[in-house]
């Protein structure tokens, strides 16, 4: 025998099939790992960036640089780097942005850096490159400025 709802048949189907469920609302099948705890390994993908084991490096762009901004100190956040300062706004990380003259370059990218991390500003526009470097690594350092 038919039933029927106020837009017509209901079929069997609908009633006995389970409501999907969305893949955020599924629980995670293991717990979260912040990045600085655990560094991704070499030749790894890791939440849309790459590692190679020294560096890891992603990419985050938005409708307006402070957008793109915001994503990454969350990011950053949620990794384990919330301690690292950074600058209070977009527009004053845009003051270490390389400017359009000509001029002798010091250094072979232009962004903010503060050991582990750099913002890199690529061609792209409204896009941030995030670079962070492995702490547990020997001579880190020495990696972060490029030697």
């Amino acid at each position: 025998m038919f039933q029927y709802d106020e837009f017509g048949f209901v079929e069997e189907w609908e009633e006995t099939s389970p409501p999907i469920a969305a893949a955020e609302d599924a629980p995670p099948a293991e717990p979260h790992i912040p990045m600085r705890t655990q560094f991704p390994e070499a030749g790894s993908h890791y939440l849309g960036g790459t590692c190679d084991g020294w560096e890891y490096r992603t990419a985050f762009t938005g409708s307006r640089l402070a957008f793109a901004y915001n994503m990454l100190r969350q990011f950053l956040q949620d990794e384990g780097y919330a301690d690292v300062p950074l600058p209070e706004t977009a527009a004053d990380l845009k003051r270490f942005k390389k400017p359009r003259r000509v001029q002798i370059q010091m250094f072979a990218e232009h962004g903010y850096a503060h050991n582990p991390i750099k913002i890199i500003f690529p061609a792209q526009r409204n896009t941030l490159i995030l670079c962070i470097y492995n702490e547990k690594e020997p001579n880190h350092l020495l990696r972060f400025h490029g030697l």
